[in-house]
């Protein structure tokens, strides 16, 4: 009994520490989808040596339990949709009835994969814990390690550096389950309706160093999609729906 209750004693201050790194991802988590039911129009563009190569524009519609729904709405990629429903990714091409199955890492232009945009909540995804608190971390910024805690997720690990006080999201190093860096993100703000929001995440690809890849928030909206939506055969026996 009193071995138990020096472990507990011990392990105490470890449990708050981890619930405080889990509030903080909570916390930023706002700046990027500050709604349950959300519509974000994203564009996304892939830079080359500074000049811009291509662009790709998506109307993604979030709802609560990990369901999203990808429209592209550029003409070269017109009635293309990708579906997320908790941990399963299904591709939908205009000329097939049969949905695909993918992972979240399928690229959609550049260094954006399919849960880049679909979703935009790390809390759901991943636990949290602090690698070093701003005062002592030599960058300023609250860092943390966040490990993923379900199958469906486009990172295993990620580095994840927040501003202290605000906790806005400054950069995210993203890493493979094999342990190689995929790609390292930055954060840039914007205000909407008088609140800061992240207006932009940029990819910087760290093989082809001359390559970055932005996502710019175009366009959030509260938006409530019908569930019937959120239905792969329903989807693929319905092709232009949500098309403009």
């Amino acid at each position: 009994m009193y071995k138990l209750l020096i472990t507990l004693l011990l392990a105490a201050p470890l449990i708050a520490h981890a619930n405080m790194a889990d509030e903080l991802v909570y916390k930023a988590d706002q700046y990027r989808q500050s709604a349950d039911n959300l519509k974000v129009t994203s564009l996304i563009k892939l830079y080359k040596n500074d000049k811009l190569d291509k662009e790709r524009l998506y109307d993604v519609y979030i709802k609560p339990d990990r369901k999203s729904l990808v429209i592209s709405q550029s003409p070269s990629e017109k009635g293309q949709r990708v579906l997320m429903i908790d941990d399963k990714f299904w591709m939908l091409l205009p000329k097939t009835k049969r949905p695909i199955r993918i992972t979240p890492m399928q690229k959609l232009l550049g260094e954006a994969s399919t849960g880049d945009i679909a979703t935009m909540k790390w809390h759901e995804d991943y636990s949290a814990e602090f690698i070093a608190p701003y005062e002592t971390s030599g960058t300023g910024y609250n860092e943390l390690k966040l490990t993923a805690k379900r199958k469906g997720v486009t990172y295993e690990n990620i580095e994840l550096s927040l501003a202290p006080e605000t906790n806005i999201p400054i950069q995210a190093k993203l890493y493979l389950i094999s342990g190689k860096l995929a790609k390292i993100a930055c954060f840039e703000m914007t205000e909407i309706d008088g609140e800061q929001q992240v207006g932009k995440m940029i990819l910087k690809d760290e093989i082809q160093k001359n390559r970055r890849t932005e996502i710019e928030y175009i366009a959030r909206a509260p938006h409530s999609l019908s569930d019937k939506y959120y239905n792969p055969t329903y989807l693929a026996r319905n092709p232009s729906l949500l098309i403009r």
